[in-house]
């Protein structure tokens, strides 16, 4: 549960920095932030899985960049949605999501499944090879 809540606080801190860099965006209010984030959590949870299978076939012949526009999509899908967050166009939508998606993978690599911080630990051999 803990994992939940932390990667929702995630998805709003991407949505701030998202909001706060690009022009396009905003969000109107801390309450709207908070109710974003958490749609947008299970609009990546249960519909964007859905979409990435459909269309299989287009993002092997872009290798992947198409779901750049899925994510914007799913983005765009959150506003109309959620009041308080306004996106005007798609162009903001995509750079959008190329943010949240970047500073979503950032911290979540420090993030396990479980909601535990991870990190790598360097282990040092002793002098005798021990």
């Amino acid at each position: 549960m803990i994992g939940f809540f932390l990667r929702w606080s995630i998805n709003l801190l991407a949505l701030v920095i998202a909001a706060a860099l690009i022009k396009g965006i905003s969000i109107q209010g801390i309450e709207m932030g908070i109710l974003a984030a958490g749609i947008l959590c299970v609009v990546n949870a249960v519909i964007r899985p859905v979409v990435l299978i459909l269309t299989l076939p287009i993002n092997l012949l872009t290798l992947g960049l198409f779901t750049l526009v899925i994510n914007a999509a799913m983005l765009k899908l959150v506003s109309a949605v959620v009041p308080g967050l306004v996106i005007e166009n798609f162009s903001a939508a995509i750079f959008g999501a190329l943010i949240i998606s970047l500073t979503s993978w950032l911290l979540n690599v420090f993030i396990g499944g479980d909601g535990k911080v991870v990190f790598i630990k360097k282990v040092r051999k002793n002098s005798e090879g021990k």
